[in-house]
């Protein structure tokens, strides 16, 4: 009896590498069976046994090996500081959108060339100034004095709200000169399908960090935290109007365009300038407060 539970833990649990390599098997012998061998084929017994066999030992297994998974992701060094140190976690997603806004940018200009558009132009020049923003935010702050250090970011805080304001001048006059001009623009080829995959991920991850990065009192991750909502509702608006473009049989009216873009396109202006006096405002009255506390030092 002791024998016969041994055996059945070992089936059920045969380890890591069994677990993982009777997927691929199990998937082979299904797909030789349904394309080739046919389903009234002796191997498509096997087949269906090897499939609920990796059905149920992957089920078994699958908290364990996340546990040993967890485990081993969090000895590693630099992958334990990016999960537990927010503010490097930040730094680093900071440069990582950098990056991401300068090629996006480019992206814009090109497309504004090629089409001579007017809208692409001033998508890459918005993407610019959000590239200028994340720039401010990842230099280096001076941490040796905690007054200083509030100082200089709150500094910096407040400087992206005003950039975000006069970035929200040049958008909405683009949004009435579409809605003026009844114009449109569109991407080339399967272009639209990227950008609309990259606009619900970065519109997903800002109101996810809006929710997570709460607690911490930074104006650095605050800012960040506007930047990233900023990029995520133009793109929001941009992916609409090209897609209204791109599946538009005719049937629909341009009265229809026309409420849909200048509707989006006001809500999305009216919530950056809200950001934007909102960090104007609280960045204003937190240095006030900082300059009051050294006076009466």
């Amino acid at each position: 009896m002791e024998k016969l539970k041994k055996l059945l833990h070992r089936l059920v649990f045969p380890g890591t590498a069994v677990v993982i390599l009777s997927v691929p098997a199990a998937a082979g012998l299904l797909a030789y069976t349904f394309l080739i061998a046919g389903e009234e084929s002796s191997i498509a017994y096997v087949s269906y046994v090897v499939s609920a066999y990796a059905l149920t030992i992957v089920c078994t297994n699958l908290v364990p090996m996340i546990r040993k998974g967890y485990r081993w992701i969090h000895q590693n060094p630099f992958v334990s500081r990016f999960l537990e140190d927010i503010p490097y976690k930040l730094r680093l997603s900071l440069h990582l959108s950098l990056g991401i806004n300068l090629l996006y940018a480019g992206v814009n200009a090109f497309s504004g060339i090629c089409y001579h558009s007017v809208w692409f132009g001033t998508l890459a020049a918005y993407y610019l100034f959000l590239a200028v923003m994340r720039y401010l935010l990842v230099r280096r702050i001076p941490k040796n004095d905690l007054k200083k250090k509030r100082t200089a970011e709150f500094k910096r805080y407040r400087l992206c709200g005003a950039i975000l304001m006069m970035m929200n001048i040049t958008l909405a006059g683009v949004v009435i000169l579409v809605l003026y001009q009844n114009r449109s623009f569109q991407y080339a080829g399967s272009l639209i399908y990227v950008m609309a995959l990259y606009t619900f991920y970065i519109t997903i991850m800002a109101m996810i960090n809006v929710v997570r990065y709460r607690k911490y009192q930074s104006p650095v991750m605050s800012a960040a935290r506007a930047v990233n909502l900023a990029a995520a509702l133009v793109s929001m608006l941009s992916l609409e109007t090209a897609m209204l473009t791109r599946f538009d049989d005719g049937s629909a009216a341009p009265f229809f365009r026309r409420i849909m873009i200048g509707t989006t396109g006001g809500v999305v202006c009216i919530i950056v300038v809200a950001m934007g006096i909102y960090m104007i405002v609280r960045s204003t009255r937190q240095l006030r407060k900082l300059r009051n506390n050294i006076s009466e030092t």
